[in-house]
């Protein structure tokens, strides 16, 4: 044995150690006492390389100035010891110390004058502590790598700390990726130094660092974002380009943003005005998909204040507004205060070693382990470790059970330090979800579905990301979340078997109750419906006596289901879904359309079930909270089960109430056209429309519906037609609205430019052959011609063979002993009380026109000929409004609608409650003079529905409402029209002959003009106009200028200029 290594040897007995022996000169002496150092530390344990000042030798030596072989020998040493066993030691003194020795003299060795011995020792020996050290130490390491590549005079140090970086992606690319945010800024810098060297190296970390990026959305876009980040001025708006016509639907991880940031911040800084916008619109897209503010907080500092001052500055109304929308999406995601633009924020939460060493020596010591210090090397880079992964947010117990441990035994020896981990894994992961109550799952019953992890999206909208379901047997589940989240796409994808995850349909049978049922089969009997359906498990006896259960008595069953009312069409699709004897039921708004009898009666019939689970949408809060026991909440992608009914699930989640309020929020109104004014109507009391007498039976139905009705509408209307199940409601609104005529007598007049805005009980009939649409081209087609065209579906508009004949008899008439055939109405002007029309004949020329009388026309069979052109008529009064995109997505913006969803979206794609908007919008873009709402509580959320009533309120028309909603009628309507079994009972109203004695509303209102635009949509202030002087004024500014000019000054007025 040499006498080096012979001395340390008998030093390390006796408790200390000869450090010098390890840096000598001779390169084998070194190396020899160095390997008798490793034995030493294995024997002696963690503390003995502290003991003997290891740490502050191998620094002196490494910047020993006279000697490269000792400054090489100091850095062989680190490599030595690990190779022999002893990195686990090590770790302690030369990671958790990086920032002040060990490290950091190691990477400035990597520019050591001597590059034959000294540098390549140096990174050898980095080289072997990164192989060696465990995953979540780079955390600790890294800031040193970064600041030399940065800032090193030395090239050499910026090549070799890049390779170091290389090394590390490979060994541990998860904990790199999350460290990327700091990466990437620090590679785009160094790809432009000066050296080409670093450079090349530069280049090529990045392109390593770019793999560990693993989001779908944009992997193809991966080189085109290195390009924009090496060629900036030509790349970017190219790059830009490219991912604003991406679908985000994966979930935006720190490496994802990191890499895009740069382009987004650089794209900001563009002058073109598209450019701006689409940065916007990516930024809103990927903010969405961010599910943590310490993911997007490292950015805000840039990116929020650059969208701030593009929204400020920027001329376009229409991408402000995109801008805006995407400054709101960051500052939910980031938590931003409204006052900051993100560069002023405090900094997150940081886990500091010092404070997780100190909990685990509490925890050994609470569960009876032996005193140690937190001082100690091995427990403080264990408590190193542990900040590293709470600074992470990752707290998977077998990460921490794989990282953490093994360190605390080096001080513990045998004893079970698992116990004590376990219990600092959840202390800091309760400290971090200390908002998120979470409730225990392994509650006793059948698990029918236990989903851990499944993603849904619709179309280009992500819905849920890495959500978790699990339903119990007999457990009856609410769905809660904002209009729009995703609520009937999930029940939709579950009952079409393509949520990942879920039950066969061979083992799990699910049925979903519909909205309503098709409407194309409207002359098939009830019982024939329901027995062509071969799904149901039930023989014609049990599907028999099941319809009677539920309301359908054996006369009943024999109707059609196009005579059916909206409340009973739902309990039919109930019923069908008893016969299914599903294992999970599905409902979507189940009380639609329902009365307050049969909402009890369904109530009753769901807490009885105690073998089916139930998942159910609803906005009616008093209905849940008498059904459910379980609420299943869809909130920011995820899926979360809170115990209880819905006051315990408000009592959790206190912002949910605003689910079931109905309270105006300021930022979220609807506002309704103001009505045209009408010939002859000067008050709002004068009547619009009027049914005398009025009687109606539909084909095929043995009763009659509607007896007698007599009432009248004007504009102060404010009308809730109230009544049971089938009493007639609807049906009487069809005829006001001329969806259907009168057949059993009496008759429905109408003033003739009066325009009626009609949604009806199933609203969604209007748009359902258009679903593939989008809101805007629906409304292109519905509005070509400038006529509604499901105006000439009504029977109003649709002639019969009867009434065709009665025409082709009344066509004839007799001028001058020659006789003519009318061929078509072609003008209208007033006549006293009424109109007259202008007459083209057939054959003859326009000079041959004549003017006949409204009664005429009408008595000749010409009276939908009259309304048709009385439509065009009133549609022209009404000021027709340009059918173009602006004022389409500003009209739909006045109903809560977005017009990203109202140009760029199907109406496939769209929730319920924007359908709902879509149909309100599209039935008000005439300027209607009433409104009629057929149920318009369905499918709106509380915040919507608070929106219409404040617009229905301040609507300056007449308003007509059929609902079960009592909240919604009370707080709108002054009048009731009571339905009963067919007849009417009317109460509240103020139905006058002429025009009454309210206030005149035949003048135009003050600032009534039309609001003109500039060619980017801006309002165009206009010049006020000067008010005409009188002849006192006039005469006095001439005396004022008589006398000016005698004093000897010139003054001229406009007409002597």
């Amino acid at each position: 044995m040499a006498p080096a290594a012979t001395a340390a040897a008998s030093g390390a007995k006796a408790g200390a150690f000869d450090l010098a022996s390890i840096v000598v000169a001779d390169k084998a002496a070194a190396t020899e006492a160095q390997v008798s150092l490793a034995a030493a530390v294995k024997k002696e344990g963690v503390e003995f390389l502290g003991q003997i000042g290891f740490t502050d030798a191998i620094v002196k030596a490494l910047t020993d100035k006279k000697s490269p072989e000792v400054r090489a020998n100091a850095a062989g040493a680190i490599s030595t010891l690990i190779e022999n066993g002893a990195g686990i030691y090590l770790e302690p003194y030369v990671v958790s110390s990086a920032a002040g020795t060990v490290f950091p003299a190691l990477v400035e060795a990597f520019g050591d004058k001597d590059q034959k011995i000294v540098a390549p020792a140096a990174v050898a020996a980095v080289k072997a502590i990164v192989e060696s050290m465990n995953g979540a130490a780079i955390s600790v390491l890294l800031p040193t790598l970064l600041t030399q590549i940065q800032t090193a005079g030395k090239w050499q140090v910026k090549s070799n700390s890049l390779l170091i970086l290389q090394q590390m992606i490979k060994s541990d690319p998860e904990q790199m990726g999350l460290a990327m945010p700091d990466l990437v800024p620090v590679l785009a810098g160094a790809v432009w130094d000066t050296k080409s060297d670093v450079k090349k190296a530069a280049k090529t970390t990045l392109e390593k660092a770019t793999k560990l990026v693993q989001n779908k959305d944009i992997e193809k876009f991966i080189p085109a974002l290195v390009k924009s980040l090496l060629n900036p001025i030509e790349e970017v708006p190219k790059t830009i380009v490219l991912l604003s016509a991406t679908t985000f639907v994966s979930e935006v991880t720190a490496p994802t943003i990191s890499l895009i940031a740069p382009l987004l911040i650089r794209g900001l800084d563009e002058r073109p005005t598209a450019t701006k916008r689409k940065v916007a619109v990516i930024t809103d897209n990927m903010s969405k998909l961010v599910d943590s503010e310490y993911t997007v907080r490292p950015f805000l500092p840039q990116l929020l204040p650059r969208l701030i001052k593009t929204a400020e500055t920027i001329a376009d109304p229409e991408a402000r507004s995109v801008a805006n929308r995407a400054i709101a999406t960051l500052r939910r995601i980031g938590k931003v205060p409204a006052e900051s633009d993100g560069t002023d924020l405090p900094p997150l939460r940081v886990a500091q070693g010092s404070d997780l060493a100190a909990d685990f020596v509490a925890a050994i010591k609470k569960s009876g382990g032996p005193d140690v210090e937190a001082s100690n090397p091995a427990v403080a880079y264990a408590g190193v470790l542990a900040a590293s992964l709470v600074n992470a947010h990752d707290y998977t117990q077998s990460l921490w059970e794989a990282t953490v441990p093994q360190y605390l035994k080096l001080a513990l020896g045998s004893f079970d330090v698992l116990p004590a981990v376990r219990e600092v894994l959840q202390k800091k992961a309760d400290e971090e979800t200390t908002d998120d109550i979470k409730f225990d799952d392994e509650e006793e019953g059948e698990d029918l579905c236990n989903i851990d992890q499944f993603n849904l999206a619709y179309g280009a909208k992500i819905l849920l990301h890495h959500a978790s379901l699990r339903l119990k047997r007999g457990h009856r589940y609410g769905l809660l979340g904002r209009n729009g989240t995703g609520k009937s796409t999930l029940m939709n994808a579950i009952v079409a078997n393509q949520v990942e995850g879920f039950p066969d349909p061979s083992q799990v049978r699910t049925f979903y109750v519909q909205h309503d049922i098709d409407g194309s089969e409207e002359s098939i009997s009830i019982i024939d419906w329901v027995l062509a359906d071969k799904r149901l498990l039930a023989d014609e006896k049990e599907i028999r006596d099941t319809l009677e259960s539920v309301g359908f008595d054996a006369e009943k069953q024999k109707h059609s289901i196009g005579s059916l009312s909206g409340g009973w069409k739902m309990k039919l699709a109930l019923a069908r879904a008893i016969l299914f004897k599903a294992d999970i039921l599905l409902l979507d708004e189940p009380t639609n359309h329902l009365d307050v009898i049969n909402v009890t009666w369904l109530i009753d019939y769901l807490t009885s079930l105690t073998n089916c689970t139930s998942i159910m949408v609803s906005h009616d809060s008093d209905f849940l909270n008498r059904t459910i026991t379980d609420v299943l909440h869809l909130n920011n992608f995820k899926l979360k089960r809170y115990p209880g009914n819905l006051e315990a699930f408000i009592n959790h989640v206190p912002e949910a109430r605003s689910y079931f309020q109905l309270d105006v929020a300021e930022d979220y109104q609807f506002k309704l056209p103001d009505p045209p004014l009408l010939d002859g109507v000067k008050t709002k009391e004068k009547s619009l429309l009027k049914m005398r007498d009025v009687s109606f039976q539909y084909p095929g139905s043995p009763v009659q519906q509607l007896y007698n009705i007599n009432l009248q509408v004007s504009l102060s209307s404010r009308v809730a037609v109230l009544g049971p199940n089938g009493s007639g409601k609807s049906t009487l609104v069809k005829l006001l609205t001329g969806e259907t005529e009168p057949n059993k007598g009496g008759t429905v007049w109408k003033h003739p430019n009066l325009v009626i805005g009609y949604v009806a009980q199933h609203a969604f009939h209007h748009i359902d052959q258009h679903l593939d649409s989008t809101p805007l081209e629906y409304m292109l087609w519905r509005y070509q011609t400038g006529e509604d065209l499901e105006e000439l579906s009504k029977a109003t508009r649709v002639l019969t063979e009867e009434e065709k004949k009665k025409m082709a008899e009344g066509a004839t008439l007799v001028k001058d002993g020659v006789k003519r055939t009318i061929d078509e109405l072609v003008a209208r002007k007033k006549l006293k009380q009424s109109y007259e029309y202008e007459v083209s004949f057939k054959g003859l020329s326009s000079a041959e026109n004549m003017w006949l009388s409204r009664d005429e026309l009408i008595s000749r069979g010409f009276e939908k000929k009259v309304i048709e052109l009385d439509t065009r008529e009133a549609q022209r009064l009404g000021l027709m409004r340009p059918l173009v995109r602006r004022e389409i997505e500003k009209h739909f913006e006045d109903f809560g609608l977005e017009s990203e969803f109202v140009s760029h979206n199907s109406m496939r794609g769209l929730s319920g409650g924007q359908k709902v908007k879509v149909v309100l919008g599209a039935a008000t873009w005439r300027r209607p003079h009433v409104i009629c709402l057929d149920e318009p509580t369905n499918y709106l959320d509380r915040e919507s529905l608070a929106a219409l009533i404040a617009a229905l309120k301040a609507f300056d028309g007449g308003v007509m409402i059929i609902t079960h909603n009592q909240e919604f009628s009370e707080s709108i309507c002054t009048e009731v029209w009571a339905m009963s079994g067919g007849h009417l009972t009317a109460s509240g109203h103020n139905w006058v002959e002429g025009q009454g004695n309210g206030a005149r509303i035949d003048q135009p209102k003050e600032g009534d003009d039309e609001v003109e635009y500039d060619a980017l949509g801006n309002p165009i202030a206009k010049a006020k106009k000067e008010k005409k002087k009188s002849a006192a004024e006039l005469r006095k500014a001439k005396k004022d200028r008589m006398a000016r000019r005698k004093r000897g000054e010139e003054v001229f007025t406009d007409e002597e200029l």
